[in-house]
């Protein structure tokens, strides 16, 4: 006999950029992924600007966040080993398979199966 559990949470952001942080840190938890608050916060950022790339993105970035260059190098070049990030054209961004409209709403359906 299957027993199947269906809980519905609602949770309201203020912004894009809050909202894809708050998809990103789900998809994080839910794959164990580990991220950083600020690697979570470039994430959202690159989903939202397209990408970081660009020299005055990167400085927004810096200036919204309170961080440097030197660090936003460090965290793409993690991401990017994660497969979280990609570079395509030349310009860094988030892997397409990850990346939604943060100017809609979302609906998330997650599947925990039990391996039994």
């Amino acid at each position: 006999m299957t027993v199947t559990t269906l809980q519905k949470l609602k949770k309201e952001e203020k912004n894009d950029y809050l909202l894809a942080e708050r998809y990103y840190t789900i998809l994080s938890g839910v794959n164990n992924l580990k991220l950083t608050q600020r690697e979570l916060q470039l994430i959202a950022f690159v989903a939202i600007r397209g990408n970081i790339s660009y020299a005055n993105n990167r400085k927004d970035f810096c200036e919204m966040y309170g961080t440097t260059n030197p660090s936003i190098n460090n965290i793409i070049s993690r991401l990017k080993k994660m497969g979280v990030l990609v570079k395509e054209g030349g310009k860094v961004k988030v892997n397409p398979r990850i990346l939604l409209n943060f100017e809609n709403d979302i609906t998330l359906e997650i599947k925990l199966v039990h391996g039994q």
